[in-house]
C-alpha cells in the first residue's frame, strides 16, 4: 500500500445536552466553535475537530480496562512539565474536575480530566517530537 493514515481528524465525544456541552468547552477548555445545531456541535482545538454529539444517558467515550479500571481514549500533549502543572492548575481554578499528577512510569508526567458528561481524559506533558518539529517548537 502507498498511501496510508496520516494524522486523527475528528474525535467524536457524546455528550446529554449539546448547548450546555459546547458552552462548557469553549468557556473551560478554550476551544472554538465552528457549528452547533440541537444534535452536535463542531468544536477546533488542540489541532483538530471534535464533535459533541447528542447521546442517550449513560453513553462516555470511556472503557474499562481487563482490570475494571476506568480509561480514558485520549490524551492530550502539553509542551513539558512546567505547561502540564499550569494546565492543572487553570483547569482546578475553573473547577474542572481533574485528577493528581502522576509519574506512570514512563517519561513525563500526566493527569486526568473530565468534562461535564464525565467523559475522562488524559493530559501528558511530553509534547511529540514530530508535532515539535513542524510547528518549529522548541523546549
Amino acid at each position: 500500500m502507498k498511501e496510508k493514515l496520516l494524522r486523527v481528524g475528528t474525535t467524536y465525544i457524546p455528550v446529554l445536552n449539546v448547548e450546555l456541552s459546547s458552552d462548557w468547552y469553549v468557556n473551560k477548555l478554550e476551544a472554538e466553535l465552528s457549528y452547533k445545531d440541537e444534535d452536535k456541535a463542531i468544536l477546533n482545538f488542540a489541532n483538530q475537530s471534535i464533535f459533541l454529539v447528542k447521546s442517550n444517558e449513560n453513553q462516555s467515550a470511556n472503557f474499562y480496562d481487563i482490570y475494571g479500571e476506568e480509561r480514558f481514549s485520549l490524551t492530550f500533549e502539553v509542551n513539558g512539565l512546567s505547561a502540564l502543572e499550569a494546565i492543572h492548575k487553570d483547569f482546578i481554578e475553573k473547577q474542572i474536575r481533574v485528577g493528581e499528577i502522576e509519574n506512570r512510569g514512563h517519561s513525563g508526567r500526566n493527569f486526568v480530566f473530565y468534562d461535564l458528561n464525565g467523559n475522562k481524559f488524559d493530559v501528558w506533558s511530553e509534547l511529540s517530537s514530530i508535532f515539535k518539529e513542524k510547528y518549529l517548537i522548541s523546549d
